[in-house]
C-alpha cells in the first residue's frame, strides 16, 4: 500500500500579491519580478517540506484486500499518521503528543515476512495480554472484548483458527499458516490462552472470516508499526485483483486510464472525508 500529498504556500509570493493590489489602486505600479534562484529556493523548500511530512508525520495508502471490511474497503485510499505513536522513552517524549498503543486502533505496520510489504490490522492484544477465541468470540485477560466493527462471512470455508483459537496441542495446522509461526506458536500458549510478549502486538481484521492475521503469521513487533489511519481521503470501486502483485506494466496502465475515464461514477462519494475507527 504509498502515496504523497503535501502542499506549502509560498512566502515569496506575498510581496507580488501586496504589489498586485497596489497596481490595481494605483494602474502605474509594477509587480517585483522573481527571479531563478528564487524559483528554484521555493522549489527545494517545497521538496524538502514534502520530504519531511511523508517520513515523518503523515503518508498516503491505498487498501489492497477486503480484510478490515467494514470498517476499510478495498479502494480506499487513507491518510496515515506516522507521528502518533513516534515515541519510543526519549526524556523529550513528554512533551510532544504522542500516545502509548491502545487495544482497537487500527494500524499500518510492516508484515514481519515476505519483503516486509505494508498491512492494515486491529490490535487486539497488548503486550502481555492473555488472548483466546471460543466460539467466534474473542476474550483479553479472560473478558469478552466488546467489537462492534467486527464482522462474519457465512460463506467462508470453516477454519479451526477463525472459530477457536489457540489450537489444541496436537491439533493440526492449517496449510494457510506461515511455517515459522507454526514452528514457535505453542511457545506462547499457557493454557487456553496465547500470550501476548513484551514489545509486540496481537492484531486481526475486522473482517474476521477473511483475514490473514496474528493468528496465522504471529505477532507484530512494535519498532514495524508505522501509524495509524486517521481519513479515507478518496475512495473508488475496486476489487482486490485491480491490486494483484502480479499485475502487468500494461494492465495496470489501462487500469488508470479505466479509472480516469469513469472516475466520477466509481468514486465513492460517501466515505470522502470518513474517519477511521
Amino acid at each position: 500500500m504509498s502515496g504523497k500529498e503535501h502542499r506549502q504556500a509560498n512566502g515569496k509570493a506575498e510581496p507580488k500579491i501586496r504589489d498586485e493590489s497596489a497596481s490595481s489602486q494605483t494602474r502605474g505600479a509594477q509587480g517585483q519580478r522573481v527571479t531563478l534562484p528564487e524559483y528554484l529556493e521555493s522549489l527545494l523548500v517545497t521538496v524538502v517540506l514534502a520530504l519531511f511530512g511523508t517520513s515523518f508525520v503523515v503518508q498516503a495508502f491505498k487498501i489492497p484486500s477486503p480484510s478490515m471490511e467494514q470498517t476499510l474497503l478495498v479502494g480506499d485510499h487513507v491518510l496515515v499518521n506516522k507521528f502518533l505513536f513516534g515515541g519510543h522513552g526519549a526524556w523529550y517524549d513528554k512533551f510532544l503528543p504522542y500516545r502509548a498503543i491502545r487495544r482497537g486502533d487500527v494500524i499500518v505496520f510492516r508484515f514481519p515476512f515476505d519483503d516486509h510489504p505494508y498491512y492494515v490490522k486491529r490490535v487486539v492484544g497488548l503486550p502481555g495480554d492473555r488472548v483466546q477465541i471460543a466460539d467466534q468470540q474473542v476474550y483479553v485477560n479472560e473478558k469478552l472484548l466488546n467489537e462492534p466493527y467486527v464482522v462474519h462471512d457465512p460463506s467462508a470455508p470453516y477454519d479451526i483458527f477463525a472459530d477457536n483459537f489457540p489450537p489444541p496441542s496436537g491439533h493440526f495446522m492449517p496449510p494457510n499458516v506461515q511455517p515459522e509461526w507454526a514452528a514457535q506458536l505453542r511457545n506462547f500458549v499457557r493454557g487456553d490462552e496465547l500470550v501476548v510478549p513484551p514489545n509486540h502486538y496481537f492484531v486481526m481484521g475486522d473482517n474476521r472470516d477473511r483475514s490473514w492475521d496474528s493468528r496465522y503469521w504471529g505477532f507484530v513487533d512494535r519498532r514495524a508499526i508505522m501509524g495509524r489511519p486517521m481519513v479515507v481521503y478518496w475512495s473508488i470501486q475496486a476489487g482486490s485483483s485491480d491490486y494483484a502483485p502480479g499485475a502487468s506494466f500494461w494492465f495496470r496502465v489501462a487500469d488508470i486510464f479505466d479509472t480516469l475515464v469513469h472516475l466520477p461514477t466509481r468514486t465513492r462519494w460517501s466515505r470522502m472525508l470518513r474517519l477511521v475507527h
